[in-house]
């Protein structure tokens, strides 16, 4: 017998990690999921910042939770994880959202800067990904982990300079693709949104330097992304709707990597 198709959306029960769920995408995906009906554990680095988010959703009758960590360190990944479990019982959705950019000439590039970049990107999602895999997610035979790529890991670009940003969005991707390939048969989906450009404090310096407008003419839907456009993507690939999808790599760009692969 077939479920009732909104059904599928529904979240009650399930509870989600959301890592860089103080502010803009995250958060975006965070109330996504919340709204849904599941318990919410946000991680990022600054408590100030996750306190007013954590208000925020709890304002809008979403049950959230926060701690504060750095996704990169492996100790503050097990604590996060550690006090998820206790506080939350289990953790059926893991959304890898934290991560920065850094803009520079490759022949120029500070290895300060790559190892940054790469460290929070890429490295944070194996760390929480193993731990929350360890923890409930292979012990339940169950769970559902969204990894944020981005467009820039779909292509390379003729403008701008973001060697590291785009070389760890391409590792998600394939990171995304593998672990789906390793944990397919333990119940556990692993997907990727891969947004083009959002406002947001980390594409506020392209922005500037490029123009909202200039970019969002570069769109076919000639627009940028909103506060709303990944929240449909997100539940899809963290509820019931989405249980036979894996592997795969969601752009979320107004078409932009559709008709030219990258600004």
């Amino acid at each position: 017998m077939s479920t009732p198709v909104m059904k599928l959306f529904d979240l009650s029960g399930k509870t989600a990690l959301v890592t860089g769920g103080s502010r803009g995408l995250g958060l975006q995906i965070a109330e996504s999921l919340g709204e849904a009906g599941a318990k919410i554990m946000l991680c990022s680095r600054k408590a100030a910042d996750l306190e007013e988010a954590a208000a925020d959703l709890q304002a809008k009758g979403i049950d959230t939770r926060w701690v504060a960590a750095d996704a990169s360190d492996p100790a503050q990944v097990k604590k996060v994880v550690d006090e998820a479990m206790q506080r939350l019982g289990r953790i059926d959705i893991l959304v890898n959202n934290a991560g920065a950019t850094w803009g520079a000439p490759a022949e120029d590039y500070p290895l300060e800067a790559w190892d940054k970049v790469m460290n929070l990107n890429v490295r944070s999602l194996f760390l929480f990904a193993q731990a929350v895999g360890k923890a409930s997610m292979i012990p339940n035979q169950s769970g559902r982990i969204i990894n944020i790529a981005s467009i820039a890991g779909l292509s390379g670009s003729l403008e701008m300079k973001f060697i590291a940003y785009g070389t760890s969005k391409g590792a998600v991707v394939n990171f995304t693709r593998t672990l789906a390939g390793e944990w397919g048969p333990h119940g556990i989906t692993v997907n990727a949104l891969a947004p083009g450009f959002f406002p947001s404090k980390m594409t506020r310096g392209v922005l500037q330097s490029y123009g909202a407008d200039k970019l969002a003419a570069g769109a076919p839907l000639r627009r940028l992304g909103d506060d709303d456009d990944l929240k449909g993507a997100a539940l899809l690939f963290a509820s019931a709707a989405g249980k036979h999808i894996t592997g795969q790599i969601l752009a979320v760009d107004g078409g932009v990597s559709a008709v030219h692969g990258n600004a």
